[in-house]
């Protein structure tokens, strides 16, 4: 199949556009495809994809002011400038920008916390330690509401837990 828009080249990339409830698919070749991508994220910039997602959106909220001031004192990178290119700069800007970057992530994710596959030679044992790191908090939890029996029966299952672990090594 030839490219929709050049009709010289074949056709590698199947896009299937939806514009006012009317769907059409466009057959690509691969430079075509590139122009449209950089039309589209002119169109559709990143930063204004996550802009709209942010609570930082509503011009002049005393969020907003705070969070265009915040600056990554590793790369340089402002919170701003993040919200223009969609992209952190260095592994520092995740904790300079947790504040703002958590309900960003809740907002796309629907959770703050990883919840999906793993690779399967570490997969076993990270899910064992993250059922175990989320039955201690379900117990810190029990234990600060004062919900004593709860709270024992969580301090069995984390003590059978920690006994298989320990058993397997």
């Amino acid at each position: 199949m030839l490219c929709d828009n050049c009709g010289k080249k074949q056709a590698t990339v199947h896009l299937t556009e939806i514009i006012d409830e009317q769907m059409t698919e466009l057959h690509l070749c691969e430079d075509c495809a590139r122009q449209k991508s950089a039309q589209m994220e002119q169109q559709f910039g990143l930063g204004d994809l996550l802009a709209g997602l942010t609570d930082l959106g509503k011009p002049g909220s005393k969020k907003e002011a705070e969070a265009i001031e915040v600056k990554c004192p590793n790369c340089g990178l402002t919170f701003e400038d993040f919200r223009k290119i969609g992209r952190l700069g260095c592994s520092e800007c995740y904790i300079t920008f947790k504040k703002y970057l958590v309900p960003l992530l809740k907002r796309i994710h629907g959770s703050t916390q990883h919840i999906g596959k793993s690779p399967v030679r570490v997969g076993k044992g990270l899910k064992k330690k993250i059922d175990l790191q989320e039955l201690r908090n379900s117990l810190q939890k029990a234990i600060e509401t004062e919900a004593f029996e709860e709270a024992a029966r969580l301090r069995d299952q984390i003590k059978e837990l920690e006994k298989k672990q320990n058993e397997s090594k």
